[in-house]
């Protein structure tokens, strides 16, 4: 590995591309303690929303990737984040959703979620090497029309540095979001210590 020169906080891993049963693996991974990238898309509410990014009134923001409104795996996930949603924000934690999908099929999976967080749509190729994440193409033109991310999850901090990376390269393994809250909480105990 090697330290990128525009910035010695991202590590860049230096090995091919690599495609295997229509999952790409970057040569890039976003770094523990790098900057979060600069994201900002477009939610159904006609407004925009800089993924990272805490909201007024929160200190951390957790990020979550999903494949997309094809994924039932990912609709459970979406609906069991709801129930921790206020544990997050008790702990001054922001969180926003984000995919692929464009923003009619966005509009469609609404139907099939109940979540009141910010939902973002329109992640491109490049916002996905940029995070790091694995990509996968549709199976068939019934599962998506659009190259998809396949999950990750995130936590920024207030200086917009990542304290929390997790990916994964498939649907079935995401991180148990008990520990995550869990997590959440000693890190932030922790962090606001030594900020002291």
């Amino acid at each position: 590995m090697k330290r990128s020169r525009e910035d010695p906080l991202k590590t860049i891993v230096t090995r091919p591309y690599k495609k295997h049963r229509g999952l790409i693996m970057g040569v890039y991974k976003l770094a523990a303690a790098a900057p979060f990238p600069n994201i900002t898309l477009p939610t159904l509410e006609s407004t925009s929303h800089t993924l990272g990014q805490p909201q007024e009134g929160f200190e951390w923001c957790m990020v979550v990737i999903y494949r997309g409104k094809h994924c039932p795996l990912c609709t459970r996930y979406l609906n069991q984040l709801e129930t921790l949603k206020q544990r997050l924000h008790n702990l001054k934690v922001d969180l926003v959703a984000a995919s692929a999908d464009s923003r009619e099929q966005l509009s469609e999976h609404m139907q099939q979620l109940s979540i009141s967080f910010p939902v973002t749509y329109g992640l491109t190729v490049e916002h996905m090497h940029q995070l790091g994440l694995y990509i996968s193409s549709p199976r068939s033109p019934q599962e998506t029309d659009h190259p998809f991310s396949e999950p990750g999850l995130f936590v920024i901090n207030e200086h917009g540095v990542v304290q929390v990376i997790d990916i994964s390269n498939s649907p079935s393994f995401r991180p148990e979001l008990e520990t995550v809250i869990a997590g959440a909480y000693s890190g932030l105990l922790e962090h606001r210590f030594w900020s002291t």
